[in-house]
């Protein structure tokens, strides 16, 4: 991994895009942003957490992701609308030697925002950021039922690789399936470059 090229990548932040009607901004995330990203989560459907890696609607999960994020463990980017954070995509490294190359892509949008095209922006930035990072391939995680994640990652190129029985547990003890969706970052941005933007 090329410090010049995340830094680059990183510069390009915050940009702003339209989308239905509405203007967000993009920005990288920063250490301040730990009270607006609980307050994003507390607002998320409850299944929509199921799959994340912390409980970010909780003080001890927002504190573990800040650190890894200050660490350089994660890299994430926010969205901003004018009632504040409503998204974010980040990418967590994989700290395994023989799996380096791999990394997770984790995109939440808010109730408020969906349909409008902003987890596939927040995706597709993710994607650049992955490659200044030298990661060439990114999995994603969901539960068969979140439709509109399954149907997102689908359009930017992920496939199927695996379906984990009860393998995600709710506040209710109830068992979900989990599914892992995978894609090439060169593949992505080849098929980007060869389209138009995705």
């Amino acid at each position: 991994m090329s410090r010049e090229a995340v830094a680059k990548a990183l510069a390009h932040y915050p940009i702003t895009a339209r989308l239905g009607g509405q203007d967000y901004r993009i920005r990288t995330m920063t250490a301040a942003d730990g009270e607006a990203l609980m307050a994003f989560a507390r607002e998320l459907p409850p299944h929509d957490t199921l799959y994340m890696r912390r409980d970010i609607t909780r003080q001890s999960g927002v504190d573990s992701w800040l650190k890894d994020l200050n660490e350089g463990v994660i890299y994430s980017l926010l969205a901003e609308d004018n009632l504040g954070v409503c998204g974010y995509s980040t990418i967590n490294l994989n700290e395994l030697e023989w799996t380096r190359h791999i990394a997770d892509l984790r995109v939440a949008t808010a109730t408020r925002t969906r349909g409008r095209g902003l987890g596939r922006l927040l995706a597709r930035e993710a994607f650049n950021i992955a490659l200044a990072l030298d990661i060439e391939k990114l999995l994603a995680r969901m539960t068969p039922d979140q439709e509109g994640a399954r149907v997102l990652f689908q359009e930017l190129g992920f496939q199927p690789e695996a379906l984990l029985r009860d393998h995600v547990k709710d506040r209710e003890g109830n068992y979900h399936d989990l599914l892992l969706k995978a894609c090439s970052v060169r593949s992505f941005l080849a098929q980007r470059a060869a389209y138009g933007r995705i």
